[in-house]
């Protein structure tokens, strides 16, 4: 089950400030530990992350061009970060075809998910085959490392981005192990294992 997040982070936690703490740590190697901490304690939220990733990029670029698949991006965020919004999260970044999101609860982010991939499979009855619109959703849970509302890092952020693009298929929702723990146990998923980089990857998917 989960629990409350942690507070928002300052709004000191920029990238500028972010950058003149890292030159700190070049110039005056010696505070190292004590500037990472401080970088820690300022910049650090307990958040799920929610990263999706458009399906076919390759393919419709091929057949119909850049701007055809740009079209795709731009409706595809159309959709979506109204849904995102509407379940009480935020996106912080959108980076080629995909999109970086926060939430205070996993609930939230597997809420948002299901219903981006319901209100997609509506919107696809209506478009031409080569058109349609597809997605597969990571999402992670952790302490992150957030920049305002620009930019965020972290071990679940890489994973949750490792599931929704390099592992999961079109209409698929893959969870990390740290995020599937904080679900209601009542909550169906399937356990799974990917072979990432070398490294063997536990995730649960969203039955």
């Amino acid at each position: 089950m989960s629990e409350l997040a942690s507070p928002p982070a300052p709004e000191g936690a920029s990238r500028a400030r972010l950058d003149e703490l890292l030159s700190r740590i070049i110039d005056h190697p010696e505070q190292r530990v004590q500037i990472s901490e401080e970088i820690e304690r300022d910049f650090t939220q307990r958040r799920a992350v929610m990263v999706l990733d458009m399906s076919g990029f390759s393919r419709t670029t091929q057949v119909h061009g850049i701007v055809s698949f740009l079209l795709m991006i731009h409706q595809m965020r159309f959709l979506a970060v109204p849904t995102i919004e509407a379940c009480g999260g935020t996106m912080v970044k959108a980076e080629a075809d995909n999109l970086y999101c926060l939430f205070e609860r996993v609930e939230q982010a597997v809420a948002a998910s299901r219903e981006i991939m319901r209100q997609l499979a509506t919107v696809n009855v209506l478009l031409p085959a080569t058109r349609r619109l597809y997605a597969s959703i990571g999402i992670g849970f952790g302490d992150l490392l957030v920049l305002g509302a620009h930019d965020l890092f972290g071990d679940e952020v890489n994973l949750a981005s490792k599931l929704g693009e390099d592992v999961a298929q079109g209409g698929m929702i893959l969870l990390t192990e740290a995020a599937r723990r904080q679900l209601d146990p009542a909550v169906v998923t399937l356990e799974e294992r990917a072979s990432i980089s070398g490294l063997t990857l536990v995730y649960h998917a969203l039955a």
